[in-house]
């Protein structure tokens, strides 16, 4: 198996941190490019617009410019080790997000946190699922979910 191009999605908690570490080392192994997004939930975006008053679009925009800064706090926290990091944000459904750029870039690994800041309770898990099981559903191409074990603290 060769390995490219690895995407990373992030929601900035310490379990996608570790993941985002378990891609550097395999980027670095295989000499491949690591693509990091975080994906604004888009349901919570239209909650969050309706609430403060704002349009939608003008609220996107700015929770995107967050994200950005967000991402380059996440990047230095978590240590690149040198490797050239290319970073997105995108807007909608994050399993769907994830999939579908993952998708378009011919990504040829996923990596994820095994949980996200939400950290579902059991009957969310047992419903809906996580974020994280809904991407290897989707998916063709590996994915590697990563969790936070006191092996691997953030």
């Amino acid at each position: 198996m060769k390995i490219q191009a690895i995407l990373v999605a992030t929601d900035f908690s310490d379990c996608s941190g570790v993941a985002f570490q378990a891609a550097v080392q395999l980027a670095q192994t295989f000499q491949a490019k690591v693509i990091v997004l975080h994906v604004i939930n888009v349901k919570r975006l239209a909650v969050l617009a309706e609430y403060l008053k704002e349009d939608s679009e003008t609220l996107a925009t700015k929770l995107r410019e967050q994200a950005q800064q967000d991402l380059s706090q996440f990047l230095q926290r978590w240590n690149t080790n040198g490797l050239e990091v290319e970073s997105l944000v995108s807007v909608g459904t994050p399993f769907q997000e994830i999939a579908v750029i993952a998708r378009d870039l011919d990504v040829d690994l996923i990596t994820l946190g095994g949980y996200g800041r939400a950290r579902q309770g059991p009957i969310e898990q047992v419903f809906f699922g996580s974020t994280a099981e809904k991407v290897v559903r989707l998916l063709p191409c590996p994915v590697l979910c990563v969790p936070l074990t006191e092996k691997n603290p953030g």
